[in-house]
C-alpha cells in the first residue's frame, strides 16, 4: 500500500491527519506530489512509519532546506521522483505543466503516474494509472483528500479526511 498526498500548503493539522491515516493503513511508502511549502512541514512527515518522497511544487520555496530536512528524516525531495516499488514503475511530478504530465502518461515508461497541482482528485486508468490525490490542505476546494494505492491490484482510492 502506498499513501499519496499533495498540496499540503503548510496545513500541519491536515497533513498530520493524513500521516495518521497512512500509519493506520500501514503504508509502505508515502509520496507527496508537491506544494509542501515550508521546510517545517517535514517534521510532520517524519512521523510516518515508512519512508516518504516529495516532488517539488511551484509553491515550495526553500528547496535546499526541504531537501536537507527530508534527507535528515529519511526522506527524499526532488523535482521528479522515479521509483520501482513491487515491480511497478512509478513517476511523480507536481504537474504545474499539464502537457508534461500527459507526456509521462503516454510515454509507456511508467505503470503509475502521480501528479498534484490542480487540487482536483483523480484516478484515471487507461494504459497508465494516473493519480492526483487532490489537496490535503482543503485550501481551494474545502475538501481534504488523499489517495491510497494498492500497487499489487493497480487500483487507487481517493479518501476524504
Amino acid at each position: 500500500m502506498i499513501g499519496i498526498v499533495s498540496d499540503s500548503h503548510d496545513n500541519i493539522t491536515a497533513l498530520r491527519e493524513a500521516v495518521n491515516l497512512f500509519n493506520d493503513e500501514k503504508a509502505e511508502i508515502v509520496l507527496h506530489a508537491g506544494d509542501v511549502v515550508s521546510p517545517f512541514m517535514i517534521k510532520t512527515l517524519s512521523e510516518l512509519n515508512c519512508p516518504f518522497m516529495i516532488s517539488f511544487g511551484n509553491n515550495d520555496g526553500d528547496r535546499t532546506k526541504l531537501q536537507k530536512h527530508a534527507s535528515e528524516a529519511g526522506g527524499r525531495a526532488e523535482e521528479f521522483i522515479e521509483i520501482v516499488h513491487k515491480e511497478k514503475r512509478i513517476g511523480m511530478i507536481h504537474g504545474t505543466d499539464q502537457s508534461i504530465v500527459g507526456a509521462l502518461i503516454r510515454s509507456n515508461e511508467f505503470d503509475i503516474v502521480i501528479s498534484g497541482h490542480t487540487h482536483t482528485p483523480l484516478v484515471d486508468y487507461k494504459e497508465t494509472l494516473h493519480i492526483n490525490p487532490g489537496e490535503v490542505s482543503g485550501v481551494l476546494t474545502g475538501k481534504r483528500t488523499v489517495a491510497l494505492l494498492d500497487e499489487d491490484k493497480l487500483t487507487a482510492e481517493i479518501i476524504t479526511l
